[in-house]
């Protein structure tokens, strides 16, 4: 399919070594600011397309399918809705913009013009998560009502993320939020936010944070993290816990997934202080021919083909950004938020 690259930093990188493994994916053009910096992502992957710093321009001449919007989250409203009223399907590097308002401009008119609009989210696309969701989706652990998610990376990164307020919630818990709605199959309704900048942190804002999130099926998702934890390191998946009415599932964010239940869900009262759990089976899944960014891309690029729609279709995937922008709402009110307030 006919598509244009708009952004041409370091996260692009991820995006075009993807695409490549797919196959079935024509660059007609790359758009950059930095004119250069489009021509040598071209050349570094060996494609003819011509580098273009005007989007306008590069429209207009390639007459592409698709967009891939790899600019920064501040650019991603204006550059979607100027390739989706061009008449492209379009995904876009997370998050799906800078607000709630935002947000909703683009949702608009991806339903208006009748295109496609999505967002990666190439978390979604690990075949452990999937394999995690299957473990909270067996009858034997009864019904999930709590969920914890643990993240603490110490990443030295430099650079703008040093100075930037609420550094992890707008950049990184994102992810993680964006992986509770997966496994729960839910919405935020309330958001709760702590957030702090500990002693020694090389960050200037908001290095650390606990959040909960009432979920619209009743459930409790619970977040800890931190940018600058040094030791005992958490994969960049997290670490998680579901408990549910009968048993809980762990998945440390690497390959290891476990889940336990009562032997007996009914016991009679006066019984044991703790009841026996045994170890519960978790079916294996086939292999997942594509993960990550790759996974995230080819279900993009087929549902467009196909008329479906993708797991990660903007429309859904607001209420993930919804989650980190209530956060930072709560954190600075210092009081919950409701979503439906954004």
């Amino acid at each position: 399919m006919r598509t244009i690259l708009v952004g041409c930093g370091g996260i692009s990188n991820s995006w075009l070594t993807a695409a490549q493994e797919i196959g079935g994916i024509e660059f007609v053009a790359l758009v950059d600011l930095d004119k250069e910096a489009a021509r040598a992502q071209a050349e570094k992957y060996g494609l003819e397309a011509p580098a273009y710093d005007d989007l306008d321009a590069a429209l207009s001449d390639t007459k592409p399918e698709i967009a891939f919007d790899c600019t920064i989250p501040a650019a991603h409203a204006m550059v979607d809705t100027q390739c989706l009223r061009a008449g492209c399907h379009v995904l876009v590097e997370k998050p799906l913009a800078d607000s709630m308002a935002a947000a909703r401009e683009v949702v608009a008119t991806a339903a208006e013009v009748g295109r496609t609009h999505a967002v990666l989210q190439n978390r979604r696309y690990n075949p452990e998560i999937v394999r995690y969701r299957d473990a909270l989706e067996l009858s034997e652990l009864g019904s999930i009502h709590t969920l914890y998610g643990d993240f603490f990376v110490p990443a030295h990164f430099g650079g703008f993320r040093a100075e930037m307020d609420h550094v992890l919630l707008l950049d990184m818990a994102i992810h993680t939020f964006d992986e509770a709605r997966f496994l729960l199959g839910a919405r935020p309704s309330r958001v709760s936010c702590h957030e702090w900048n500990p002693p020694g942190s090389w960050y200037t804002h908001g290095a650390s944070a606990i959040v909960t999130a009432e979920m619209s099926d009743g459930s409790v998702f619970n977040y800890r993290g931190s940018w600058c934890a040094e030791g005992h390191m958490t994969s960049w998946e997290a670490e998680w816990r579901a408990i549910g009415t009968w048993g809980s599932a762990l998945w440390d964010g690497h390959s290891q997934v476990d889940a336990e239940r009562v032997t007996d869900p009914e016991p009679a009262n006066g019984g044991d202080l703790v009841r026996e759990a045994v170890g519960v089976r978790i079916p294996e899944r086939e292999s997942m021919r594509f993960t990550g960014h790759a996974g995230c891309i080819e279900e993009f690029v087929r549902t467009v083909r196909s008329g479906e729609t993708p797991m990660t279709v903007s429309s859904d995937n607001y209420y993930s950004l919804a989650m980190s922008l209530c956060a930072v709402e709560s954190a600075e009110q210092q009081r919950p938020v409701e979503v439906e307030q954004l």
